[in-house]
């Protein structure tokens, strides 16, 4: 199993996606004239600047959801597996593809709000919707919702799943060992593993609501908390800071493990954190309740620092300057750098929670055990409703009742296979899903760019807009050029109707 997930990824995860993910990131930079950066203080005022509708989650909610998608266990494990792999110079790639993804996630976060739709009473929308109507691929934009629904809805929660009782084995011990059909699993990762689907399933048969609700408390609470701990241990080492600053940045350009591999394991743990590229924020940003849809492009935007350039940092930092980590080329058997015990693996948050239990013996595994669960929790959330939303999309078309039930049960079972399952196999197949849905979504907002430019005009119109100072925010796509705006165009005739 495990040859066959490294060969396919070994074909998805070339050195093509690599650079595609950068060179997209770099692309909508330059076009945007660095949005991530002119328009800063305007993402923080838009976090609070909108309120939820009966149709739709407010600004703060779209992001709290998609950040539960950005913020899970690839910012804990994921970090520990690029330093293992990469070295510390891969941090460094994780940053550049942060800061130049975050003008990708402007782009398509506004085309998820521009192509949007209200189906069943709340808005849905996603790159299917967009590719469909903005490409005029509806062979593709399904190729994409399949691709979506077996990453989000089989593939990735394992990983998350996976992460949550690798955590709780390290934290409580791993009990006795039982025989079953699929192995030997410890009685801490079955409990784990049987509390994790109950709280999963009484909250994802609540709706998009239900897990807006759930996850706008629990993720800035838990991201500030694993920060603030995060702050204890640099602040007791601060001394040392400086060096591993240097150590990062030195290392990316003459790394130990080679400059490719900290590039492409940068790249790919960047991406499958902050999910630049990949296509999973523009669902989230679909379901906000905006005046233009460029102000939800730019509140994605700013997800991504708060992921990366916060949270990933906060776990490098606490493994590096703890020195708790070892670095080896992937497949083979010597290590470059070994401070840690052969059998520990990089794909597993172990890293993570001996760094900290080095500095904060018997708190810092059972906090990170803790910080995970929820993390990885949210994520599996967010996962649910971005498969739900492609299912939904299909569903347009082929009438099939059920689909959703059948769709909670197979999540449920995944979550339940991966929290007992090895870290390896987890990590490949979640890898699979992200490129997969990576290819598909750069080179559709890539084609969508040079056939309409719909997203840079939305940009344009906003802050024309915001330098003209008016109160009340409008879009009008069809005096943009913008075609197949349906849901904006309606809205716009609506408030016309009410002014006369």
């Amino acid at each position: 199993m495990q040859e066959i997930v490294d060969s396919i990824n070994g074909v998805v995860w070339s050195s093509a996606l690599i650079y595609l993910a950068l060179g997209a990131g770099l692309f909508f930079s330059i076009l945007t004239r660095f949005v991530q950066v002119r328009l800063f203080r305007e993402m923080i005022a838009l976090l609070f600047s909108s309120k939820s509708s009966d149709k739709g989650i407010s600004s703060f909610q779209a992001l709290a959801v998609s950040l539960s998608g950005r913020v899970g266990t690839g910012n804990i494990a994921g970090v520990a597996a690029a330093i293992g792999f990469g070295g510390p110079g891969a941090v460094f790639w994780m940053w550049v593809v942060a800061f130049l993804g975050a003008s990708t996630a402007y782009v398509e976060s506004t085309l998820g709000q521009i192509y949007k739709e209200v189906d069943d009473g709340q808005y849905r929308g996603g790159p299917a919707y967009y590719i469909e109507k903005a490409m005029g691929q509806k062979w593709y934009a399904w190729l994409f919702a399949f691709a979506t629904i077996l990453a989000t809805g089989v593939l990735l929660p394992g990983v998350q799943a996976n992460s949550i009782g690798n955590a709780a084995e390290l934290a409580l011990g791993g009990g006795d060992l039982l025989q079953t059909v699929i192995g030997p699993i410890s009685t801490t990762k079955l409990s784990t593993a049987a509390i994790v689907v109950a709280i999963l399933g009484f909250i994802i048969f609540g709706g998009v609501k239900r897990i807006a609700n759930f996850t706008q408390v629990v993720v800035p609470f838990m991201a500030l908390a694993y920060v603030s701990m995060a702050m204890v241990v640099i602040g007791l080492n601060i001394t040392q800071l400086p060096q591993i600053i240097g150590l990062i940045v030195g290392d990316a350009f003459t790394p130990m493990a080679g400059l490719g591999a900290a590039i492409g394991w940068g790249v790919k743990r960047g991406v499958y954190s902050n999910e630049a590229g990949q296509g999973t924020g523009p669902h989230a940003a679909a379901a906000a309740e905006v005046e233009h849809p460029a102000q939800q492009g730019l509140v994605q935007a700013f997800s991504v620092y708060i992921d990366t350039l916060f949270v990933c940092s906060a776990t490098a930092f606490m493994i590096l300057i703890t020195g708790k980590y070892n670095v080896k080329v992937e497949g083979a058997t010597d290590f470059l750098v070994q401070n840690l015990a052969t059998g520990v693996d990089p794909n597993s948050p172990a890293f993570t929670q001996i760094a900290l239990e080095s500095v904060m013996p018997g708190v810092g595994a059972p906090f990170v055990a803790v910080a995970l669960f929820f993390f990885a929790f949210t994520t599996v959330l967010a996962y649910y409703y971005i498969a739900e939303t492609n299912v939904a999309y299909l569903h347009r078309t082929i009438k099939i009742p059920g689909l959703i039930v059948v769709l909670k049960i197979v999540m449920m079972l995944s979550v339940f296979y991966g929290a007992v399952r090895t870290a390896s196999v987890a990590w490949g197949l979640g890898d699979i899903g992200v490129g997969l849905m990576a290819w598909l979504n750069i080179v559709g907002i890539l084609i969508i760019y040079f056939l309409s430019k719909p997203a840079l005009k939305a940009l344009k119109d906003y802050e024309a807009q915001r330098k003209a100072g008016v109160k009340t925010y409008t879009f009008d796509p069809e005096a943009l050029g913008i075609k197949n705006a349906d849901f904006w165009v309606e809205r716009l005739k609506q408030a016309k109707l009410k002014k006369d």
